[in-house]
């Protein structure tokens, strides 16, 4: 299927799509909506059947654009987390982990250090935290919409800002193909500290954690958590499973411990660390090749092999509840692997039929915005647009070619702050959009509802990200001064957050 170009109509499957999401509270049915209504402009468009033509575009493009590695690994987890809640390991480290995190701050503050250790790969890390620290967090009666927050804040806003990563890769192949840089590497170190979103995001959660000035529909989540409806929506099946008694701490260390290692392993294999190329024979060099959903899935089986030999010859669970297990857990992964599907599908729709990008890159080229203005410019446009299509990767890919040559002639001196900021919104609208697979993953390791943890989590990207397009607005004017930049933007973010708290805080 040859794209088409539709002006301003290639925005409208994504708005339908978040703006059902966000009034009906149902997830599905908006996208499958969003999706037709896409599929059904491009048929018509292009003078197909407006019936025939739009159902089998449709799914000729969802079947396209799934990625079997990533539900493969989905299922993967999901069976991990059950055999390993079977055998009494989860109940284990919880009761372990409740004697050394003794508060509601400790806890807070070892989610968000866990999430940022874990800085190889999003996915990776939204549904390894998740696993790991649901049972402490629900001891101390913190709502599941908080500890999905803090899962998706420490996922792509530390991955984006971390040199070794699968995010770093695909940022320094898209500054490498400008040919405006001698190392792509150091052109992406050079954005860290300008990166606000990214490091504006961490410093709230951080704060948060610390200080428990929650706001809003979150105030709100942890108000009833306290009063102990955590807004769980995995507690049924483990409520209903037959869990051993005899399971220790080491139940569930040890099969994560092997997740992480032989997921760190195969993408230093397949990135070529062990191979015939010397260029890859670096650590950084090998996660900046690997194949990290391939690499995943290796790490998800191999984890399970662990386990099973962990747990059937100590019989802590027979070699049948073992094996149903596996069938419980690829189960309960199916909502959010047809959410990511449809996901997956409305982003084609909008990059591969209406050209979205295209349109928004139009619209950046155009534009006669003065040289001062272009960062925060910039970090709105790639904010939307990320937004819209669910994608951050997307969003970056098409708006760097662009914004390197124009400030290249414009405004030399705003180059690195100008990419940052591209970054920024792009990692921004990711962070908060509906159909962005990293929400979804959240949201799914979290066990939280998905709508739930959207609309909670809005009102905190949403403070951040003013806080960020501020600190860009200072940047440009500053001609890029990093003290000013910074200072301005994390000195309003305290404020702001001492303000909302007083004023909406017992909502």
């Amino acid at each position: 299927m040859d794209p088409v170009q539709v002006g301003w109509l290639s925005l409208l499957p994504p708005i339908i799509a978040i703006g059902l999401a966000l009034i009906t509270k149902e997830v599905i049915s908006s996208l499958v909506i969003g999706i037709f209504s896409g599929t059904l402009i491009y048929t018509y468009m292009t003078g197909g059947n407006l019936v025939v033509d739009t159902v089998q575009n449709t799914f000729t493009l969802m079947a396209g654009r799934i990625d079997i590695d990533i539900l493969l690994f989905l299922a993967l987890l999901g069976a991990l987390v059950v055999v390993v809640t079977r055998a009494g390991g989860s109940r284990a480290y919880g009761k372990w982990a409740g004697t050394k995190l003794r508060g509601r701050s400790s806890t807070l503050l070892a989610t968000s250090g866990l999430g940022a250790l874990i800085f190889i790969d999003d996915y990776f890390n939204c549904l390894t935290v998740g696993t790991v620290m649901k049972p402490v967090t629900d001891k101390y009666k913190i709502s599941r919409a908080k500890l999905a927050y803090i899962i998706d804040a420490t996922a792509a806003p530390v991955c984006i800002i971390a040199p070794i990563s699968s995010w770093a890769a695909a940022v320094g192949s898209n500054l490498k193909a400008t040919g405006a840089f001698e190392s792509d590497l150091q052109a992406f170190v050079a954005t860290i500290p300008y990166n606000l979103y990214a490091i504006l995001s961490i410093t709230m959660v951080i704060v948060l954690a610390c200080t428990h000035l929650d706001f809003g529909p979150m105030a709100k989540a942890e108000h009833r958590a306290e009063h102990g409806d955590l807004g769980a929506i995995d507690t049924k099946m483990e409520e209903t499973m037959e869990i051993s008694d005899k399971g220790r701490v080491l139940d569930m260390l040890i099969p994560i411990g092997a997740l992480i290692v032989f997921s760190i392993g195969a993408m230093l294999y397949n990135g070529g660390y062990w191979g015939d190329d010397p260029a890859y024979h670096t650590v950084a060099a090998a996660f900046g090749n690997c194949y990290a959903s391939g690499a995943l899935i290796i790490g998800g089986f191999g984890a399970l092999i662990v386990a099973f030999l962990l747990f059937v010859p100590r019989k802590l669970v027979s070699f049948r509840d073992f094996m149903d297990g596996i069938t419980e857990g690829v189960k309960s992964m199916v909502p959010a692997d047809i959410i990511l599907i449809l996901a997956w599908t409305i982003s084609g729709v909008c990059r591969e039929l209406l050209m979205t990008g295209e349109y928004v890159k139009s619209l950046v080229e155009n534009s006669a915005m003065p040289a001062a203005l272009i960062p925060a410019i910039i970090f709105v446009v790639a904010a939307a647009l990320s937004f819209s299509m669910g994608t951050a990767w997307g969003t970056f890919g098409i708006l760097i070619p662009i914004i390197v040559p124009v400030c290249a002639a414009i405004a030399p001196q705003l180059m690195v702050v100008s990419l940052s900021a591209t970054l920024a919104g792009s990692v921004f609208g990711d962070h908060c959009s509906p159909i962005s697979d990293t929400t979804i993953l959240a949201s799914t390791g979290a066990g939280c509802n998905h709508i739930e943890h959207v609309s909670t989590q809005m009102p905190y990207c949403l403070v951040v990200a003013g806080c960020c397009f501020v600190g860009y607005l200072v940047a440009g004017f500053t001609n890029g001064s990093v003290v000013w930049t910074l200072l301005s933007s994390l000195v309003l973010l305290t404020v702001v957050l001492i303000v909302l708290h007083k004023v909406f805080g017992d909502e």
